[in-house]
C-alpha cells in the first residue's frame, strides 16, 4: 500500500529540479509506516543533496520587507549581523552617530541615511552618504567622518548591537518612523537649516527633517 504524505509535493519539485527524474525512486511497499516514512525521507535528503546550491539559499523576492520591533529585545533575539562594504559603512555610521540612543533612534538615524541614498541630491550609495565631504569638499555630512579621531570601534557589543539595524535596514525593513527626513540634528544645537527645513519627528535627542523640494 502506497502512503500519500503532504510534503511529497515539494519532494517531487525538488527531485525534478535535481535531476532526480533520470534515477529510479522506489518507494517501499511494506504495510510499516515506519518503513515507509524512513524511505520518504530517505528519497528526501537523496534529492536535497543533488540540487545545486543556489537553489537552496532564501529565496524570498529581495524586497520582502523585514518586520521589525523597535526593542531590545528583537534586537537581541537577531543572528549576528555581517554584510559587505555598505552594511559596514551604514553599520559604522551607525555606531559613531547613535549608539548611545534607543532602538528607535538606531532606525530613525538609518532611515536618513537610506532617504539620502534614494535622492539625487546625495550619492547613491551607503557608503557615499556617510563620507560625503570627508575628503574636505564641502563639509561633513556626518560628524565622526570629519572629527579628526581614528574611527575605533572599542564597545564591541554596541556595535553588534547597532550592526543588526544596518542589517535589517539594508535588508528592506520599513521606514516609518521619521517621514522621509533626509537630517537630523542632536537636541542641543540649533543649525540654521533646521528653520528652513520641516521637522518630521523627535526621537530620543534627535530632531528629524525632510529637505525642502527645490
Amino acid at each position: 500500500m502506497n502512503v500519500r504524505l503532504s510534503c511529497l509535493g515539494g519532494l517531487a519539485l525538488m527531485m525534478v529540479l535535481a535531476g532526480a527524474a533520470t534515477a529510479e525512486t522506489t518507494v517501499s511497499r511494506s504495510n510499516n509506516p515506519t518503513e515507509q516514512l524512513g524511505s520518504l525521507i530517505g528519497a528526501e535528503q537523496r534529492a536535497l543533496g543533488a540540487l545545486p546550491e543556489n537553489l537552496l539559499v532564501d529565496q524570498r523576492p529581495k524586497n520582502t520587507p523585514t518586520r521589525v520591533s523597535y526593542d531590545r529585545g528583537w534586537v537581541a533575539s537577531q543572528p549576528g549581523a555581517q554584510g559587505g562594504d555598505q552594511f559596514s559603512c551604514l553599520a559604522k555610521a551607525l555606531y559613531f552617530e547613535a549608539r548611545g540612543e534607543s532602538v528607535k533612534g538606531q532606525f530613525a538615524v538609518a532611515e536618513v541615511i537610506l532617504n539620502r541614498v534614494d535622492s539625487n541630491r546625495y550619492p547613491n550609495s551607503v557608503c557615499g552618504v556617510v563620507n560625503q565631504g570627508a575628503g574636505g569638499q564641502g563639509g561633513c555630512q556626518f560628524s565622526f567622518a570629519c572629527d579628526g579621531r581614528a574611527d575605533t570601534i572599542r564597545e564591541k557589543a554596541a556595535y553588534a548591537r547597532v550592526a543588526k539595524v544596518a542589517r535589517a535596514m539594508m535588508d528592506g525593513a520599513p521606514r516609518a518612523l521619521t517621514g522621509g527626513a533626509t537630517h537630523f540634528h542632536t537636541t542641543n544645537i540649533n543649525p540654521s537649516w533646521a528653520r528652513r527645513f520641516p521637522n518630521t519627528a523627535k526621537i530620543g535627542s534627535h530632531l528629524f527633517y525632510r529637505q525642502p523640494s527645490a
